[in-house]
């Protein structure tokens, strides 16, 4: 861990004391801005990124945008200008349309550039049993999936006017701007019933600064140079959040990518030269699994920290499950199980080259998803291999990657798998692999991922007709470890501890 991220860690376990120490209960509201703060950047880059794309922006628009962005946003006009750009391509396309696009935007580019750290308060803030309120200048299409994605009460933000399901091209009411922004936060709590002195509020840029000054804690969030002297003078904590990476990966990131990427091929030209020496497949696979991450992630300089490293030798042959929210997950995987390990993965993985070969060396499971037939014929050589030669299997129940670090729901397959075979179910907990490469990432940053290896679950007694329940009590313990993760990096003389679990 960087000096750097040493202090983020820091400001975000202070900031996590201070709301445990308010008051619970819906008394409290924490109210968040959207851009800059919650997210690194603009969600309306993700919409205008679209248009490019799709060959949807005029030149008279191009220049005028262009010329928006130079000036940037630092008044109540410029931001008027702005909006008023973003409307007029609107005008005439369906509320239901554009509410769609929101989320298919925040499912591809978006999610990606949520600051964990503003996560983790919004969990501690759920977990005091506080209103979570997102309040942007930002228009509903925009801040409408990120609300419920963070589990928030509601969403106050730049209405549009809408007339038989279709956009006018007007705003409805007034624009969330500056003023307008601290004035609904105000209407917010009144209604609500609400004292603002007790509440919270989270912001990045100088024109919240009177939404700030209007609650009781303010924080400034990776604050403009203006909004960070502002703080300063009036006493405002400062929450500096790690870089997400913008619309181009940084010289350092590509470096990065390169050497974690030259150093696992190097590591299978080593495991194949021994496979062919010793005439063994799995001695290929074990020593590109072992060997390979060792050497990509020494390269890389990214670290990982483990808790209850036992548990991956302990129980096997087994079941290992894990949250998956990066490509990154993969080589994890790779490093932390090392050896007599396979996996099972969507059929379109074997596509995918080099990691298309390696999975077919490993005899990896591939199953078609869309076919449930089709997934079971798949999985039983699986369960053959697992009960017959003793290989363990590690299986990403979720599916697929997570957009955010919200843990999603648990497919049934591997606990299938487990019950068949006869084997224990060891949970395997990640915490940060998406700062490592976020969800449809090509490179990736330096870093330490955080990892929980949980007590073998002893399925002896389970049934067929009950694997539902179990897969849900397996992501209970997920979700506990998870949730539980700032406490375990938080002392009682407020100093981290060395072991994250």
């Amino acid at each position: 861990m960087s000096p750097a991220d040493g202090a983020r860690d820091g400001d975000t376990r202070a900031r996590i004391r201070a709301i445990r120490e308010a008051e619970p209960g819906p008394g409290t509201i924490a109210y968040f801005d959207y851009d800059g703060t919650v997210i690194d950047g603009y969600s309306a880059g993700a919409f205008y990124r679209r248009r490019l794309r799709e060959f949807d922006v005029g030149p008279v628009e191009m220049v005028r945008t262009v010329l928006s962005g130079m000036r940037g946003i630092r008044t109540d006009d410029d931001f008027k200008e702005f909006l008023a750009i973003t409307l007029a391509t609107w005008k005439g396309r369906s509320e239901d349309e554009l509410l769609a696009l929101g989320r298919t935007l925040f499912r591809d580019e978006i999610a990606a550039a949520l600051h964990p750290e503003v996560w983790e308060l919004v969990a501690a803030h759920r977990e005091q049993g506080h209103q979570v309120v997102m309040a942007s200048s930002a228009t509903r299409f925009q801040v409408q999936p990120m609300a419920e994605e963070l589990g928030a009460d509601r969403a106050l933000c730049t209405e549009l006017e809408v007339r038989d399901g279709v956009l006018t091209g007007r705003v409805a009411g007034t624009s969330l701007w500056g003023t307008g922004k601290a004035d609904a936060v105000r209407a917010d709590a009144a209604a609500h019933g609400v004292d603002l002195a007790d509440c919270f509020g989270y912001a990045n840029g100088t024109e919240d600064a009177e939404f700030l000054s209007a609650v009781g804690h303010a924080v400034a969030v990776s604050p403009t140079d203006s909004l960070r002297r502002l703080a300063v003078e009036r006493g405002w904590p400062v929450l500096d959040c790690a870089p997400r990476g913008g619309l181009f990966p940084s010289v350092a990131d590509l470096a990065r990518t390169a050497v974690f990427y030259g150093g696992l091929l190097g590591g299978l030209a080593t495991a194949a030269g021994a496979g062919l020496l010793h005439g063994s497949r799995r001695r290929f696979v074990d020593m590109a699994a072992g060997v390979g991450s060792d050497v990509a992630f020494g390269l890389a300089g990214i670290d990982v920290e483990v808790s209850g490293a036992e548990h991956l030798h302990s129980a096997r042959p087994c079941v290992f499950v894990f949250n998956h929210q990066s490509k990154f997950d993969v080589p994890l995987m790779m490093k932390l199980l090392r050896e007599n390990f396979t996996g099972v993965a969507k059929k379109e993985a074997a596509q995918i080259p080099v990691w298309g070969q390696l999975f077919w060396a490993a005899d990896v499971a591939f199953v078609d998803r869309g076919n449930s037939t089709a997934a079971r014929e798949a999985l039983r050589p699986a369960v053959e291999k697992l009960r017959d030669e003793g290989v363990s299997r590690a299986i990403a129940p979720e599916g697929t990657r997570s957009a955010t670090p919200r843990l999603g729901p648990f497919k049934k397959g591997a606990f299938h798998i487990a019950i068949q075979a006869g084997v224990p179910i060891v949970p395997v907990v990640i915490r940060n692999a998406g700062e490592i490469m976020w969800r449809g990432a090509q490179t990736m940053r330096g870093g330490t991922v955080q990892v929980a290896v949980l007590p073998p679950v002893d399925t002896s007694s389970w049934v067929p007709e009950d694997v539902g329940k179990y897969a849900d009590q397996v992501r209970d313990q997920f979700l506990d470890t998870l949730a539980a993760w700032p406490e375990r990096r938080i002392a009682q003389d407020g100093r981290s501890q060395e072991d994250p679990a």
